[in-house]
């Protein structure tokens, strides 16, 4: 039995508190007193496990499983409480997670290109594999104190072609600062969309800011109409490498094996050519082979600007676009709601025709 994140598990893990919190599971510091090593112990909560809680954990278990990269969370162990709760055993990563690590915070560019690197090997490996972590963010993102990046919870990873996963179709699941244009509309997730993810927390880590703040439901929609502000003051290479990642068209996009390739040339040779790569001149560098974008992103932003409010005439021309854009595209979940909600998060010049598709939208989206 678990008291306040304490006690024994399984008779085998003395559990030393909880270290972090997810959607429907909490993580545990625990001891494995059998191996006398420390790990880290997933557990569902109890409060709230249905059926659908215990197979969506019971794939992510055997996922992680099947995977094998040091640059993975590994799998130790999986099992049931006494309380007849799934628990997961992982390895336990000494250090903090990106999002601890920024704060607001700017990395220098050639600590973001290793990291970036890392990451993007680590997403070839599972795209390779047909899988397609959907929930890519600096809180997933782990860095130990020996200096290995590790991307963690693939919760809600996708196998490419599954139509019989537990995530309803045409229902938006990520995170709302991060997911790509095509999850905000209720498409498809490719490996291209965890490109795009991977595009906004580079661009957050180079420049101290999120691309794109405010509600949910604001961010999710702002990358519909409007691309991230890349600052052409960034250190050479990323304007263009970053301007790829978060192409609006998920085709144009680079693979994550081309990424990591861009990136570890910007890491060790950084050089006023490099741009000039970028655009496609591969014979010397073998970096991607990748036409430049058909829109301008690479605009200047002021160091010291904070992030200018968006006034609400703004949110609702914002709303307008999206309703032309993706009417009759896709609908959002399902409602057990019969009408607007005394609660509701959209602002009140929305017409009542419109105002449930929106909360709905709202309500997928995790925060």
């Amino acid at each position: 039995m678990l008291t306040q994140g304490t006690g024994m598990l399984a008779e085998r893990y003395a559990l030393e508190g909880v270290i972090g919190r997810g959607g429907m599971a909490d993580v545990y510091r625990a001891t494995d007193t059998v191996l006398e090593r420390e790990v880290a112990i997933k557990v569902l909560r109890t409060h709230a496990v249905t059926e659908h809680d215990r197979e969506r954990f019971r794939e992510e278990a055997m996922l992680l499983g099947s995977l094998q990269h040091p640059g993975l969370v590994g799998v130790l162990d999986a099992g049931l409480s006494d309380d007849d709760v799934p628990y997961l055993v992982m390895d336990l990563v000494d250090g903090d997670s990106l999002a601890t690590l920024l704060h607001g915070s700017k990395v220098p560019g050639h600590r973001v290109a290793r990291l970036g690197a890392d990451l993007a090997d680590v997403l070839a490996y599972v795209h390779q594999r047909d899988i397609v972590h959907r929930d890519i963010k600096p809180s997933n993102i782990l860095i130990g104190r020996d200096g290995v990046v590790r991307l963690a919870d693939f919760g809600i990873a996708r196998m490419l072609g599954d139509t019989t996963g537990h995530t309803a179709t045409g229902t938006t699941i990520g995170t709302a600062a991060y997911i790509a244009p095509e999850q905000v509309r209720g498409e498809a997730v490719t490996p291209a969309s965890d490109v795009y993810s991977l595009g906004l927390v580079l661009l957050e880590a180079l420049t101290g800011r999120r691309a794109y703040t405010g509600s949910p439901m604001e961010a999710a929609l702002a990358r519909l109409h409007t691309a991230p502000l890349i600052p052409t003051s960034l250190p050479t290479g990323w304007p263009g490498l970053l301007a790829r990642m978060t192409d609006v068209d998920a085709s144009a996009r680079p693979t994550a094996a081309q990424v990591a390739q861009v990136l570890r040339h910007l890491e060790d040779q950084p050089s006023p050519a490099f741009d000039r790569r970028l655009g496609g001149d591969t014979a010397d560098t073998g970096a991607m082979d990748v036409a430049p974008p058909a829109r301008q992103q690479e605009v200047v932003e002021p160091e010291d600007e904070a992030p200018r409010h968006r006034p609400r005439w703004v949110w609702l021309a914002a709303v307008l676009v999206v309703v032309v854009v993706v009417a009759g595209a896709f609908v959002v979940g399902t409602s057990s709601r019969g009408g607007s909600s005394p609660d509701s998060d959209l602002p009140s010049g929305v017409s009542a025709q419109l105002r449930q598709p929106l909360q709905d939208l709202h309500d997928a989206i995790r925060k």
